[in-house]
């Protein structure tokens, strides 16, 4: 049995991350929201960028994007100003994720967007930084406290980049009228394809 100070800062994770959820609501934008969202049903394609955890948490937007079929994909800042960035044309969406909204090697990306004629939806915990000013769109990200003893490591901040990117997933469906059954033609795999086309004959 692990010690009781584990257990307690296990179980206060829980509750640090629950808090932040709950928090966020307060500082939903519809306005901003509305924007983000007629951006990326609109858009031919969508890239994804961001540096450490933000960067993970941008790969798994980019994947939300498919399964509702906006093609979009992850654009690793090292990669993106060395021609990566080429992927996107005048008109589509760039989705930046910087907690302080200033991060550095995301900075060039986003005079590459600019002068592409690229949208750019920013979400942030920062409105007034440079990746928050330059953008078409501002998503605020609220993060109360990291989970750890430190108040340094990714956890919560992750978490809620996560729930912005839900809900911008949640909404694109309504937006955009996508229905199981397009769903279910392009994730025939494991146990959600396999419910989703249940009740097909073989």
């Amino acid at each position: 049995m692990i010690s009781r100070q584990a257990l307690d800062a296990a179980l206060n994770a829980y509750e640090i991350e629950r808090t932040c959820i709950g928090e966020m609501v307060e500082y939903f934008d519809p306005e901003q929201f509305s924007k983000a969202v007629t951006l990326l049903a609109g858009a031919e394609r969508i890239g994804t960028t961001g540096c450490g955890h933000s960067g993970i948490i941008c790969q798994h937007i980019a994947h939300l994007l498919c399964c509702i079929e906006r093609p979009a994909r992850f654009i690793s800042p090292a990669e993106a100003v060395h021609g990566a960035s080429g992927f996107l044309k005048k008109g589509d969406v760039m989705i930046f994720a910087s907690r302080g909204g200033k991060t550095k090697e995301l900075l060039p990306i986003l005079d590459i967007c600019k002068a592409k004629g690229v949208s750019v939806i920013t979400i942030t915990e920062n409105l007034a930084s440079p990746l928050a000013v330059s953008a078409d769109a501002v998503l605020k990200q609220h993060v109360n406290r990291e989970t750890d003893k430190y108040n340094a490591q990714g956890t919560t901040s992750t978490t809620a980049l996560c729930m912005i990117a839900h809900a911008l997933q949640a909404a694109l469906i309504e937006e955009t009228g996508y229905q199981s059954e397009q769903f279910a033609l392009i994730h025939p795999g494991g146990a959600v394809g396999e419910r989703l086309n249940g009740n097909k004959a073989p």
